[in-house]
């Protein structure tokens, strides 16, 4: 063979690349002897007869090893679920993974506590509304509504029953001033 001609890192010569054509590489078989292009056949003929040996060594061993899943039952969904707990199992097993478990961890505790004190705060809040000097005023007007209206319920109860009770009294007294409208 004919020796490489180099410059520093840079070669002069091209080497083909996989897949370039034919007619390319041409001109390198030009430049071997005889003997050499017979050496390089019988090197190309090893080989690919190696590959096919390999090839059918590869589908043996692929047809045996389906026959051993058979016989052992497994299958292909089998195959799958095993695959992906694996997977799972090496992706949890990162450090990136357990990074980021932590830190979602961290976040959603941090979450809750300020879902925790955003929730104690409105609480608070409609305590001091209920309890703020307007409210019960409200509330009074109501009971003494109530009480002026159904007559017979003791005053008390929690605010829904009596804004309930009050809105009754008020559709009743509604349809009492259009009948004696209406007979009038």
């Amino acid at each position: 063979m004919e020796p490489r001609r180099e410059q520093g890192l840079l070669r002069t010569d091209s080497i083909p690349e996989v897949g370039e054509d034919a007619a390319a590489t041409v001109g390198m078989a030009e430049t071997l002897s005889e003997e050499e292009q017979d050496e390089l056949r019988r090197e190309l003929a090893k080989v690919e007869e190696e590959i096919q040996t390999l090839s059918q060594v590869l589908a043996a061993k692929e047809k045996h090893l389906a026959e051993i899943k058979r016989k052992l039952g497994i299958n292909s969904l089998q195959e799958l679920k095993q695959n992906i707990t694996k997977s799972w199992q090496d992706v949890t097993s990162t450090a990136a993974y357990k990074r980021t478990s932590e830190t979602l961890s961290q976040a959603g505790q941090k979450a809750s506590a300020a879902f925790s004190t955003v929730g104690s705060v409105i609480t608070k809040k409609f305590e001091d509304v209920k309890n703020s000097p307007t409210f019960k005023s409200f509330e009074e007007k109501v009971e003494n509504l109530k009480s002026k209206v159904g007559g017979n319920k003791p005053a008390g109860g929690d605010f829904g029953e009596v804004l309930n009770s009050a809105a009754n009294a008020s559709a009743t007294e509604t349809i009492a001033e259009q009948t004696e409208e209406e007979t009038h």
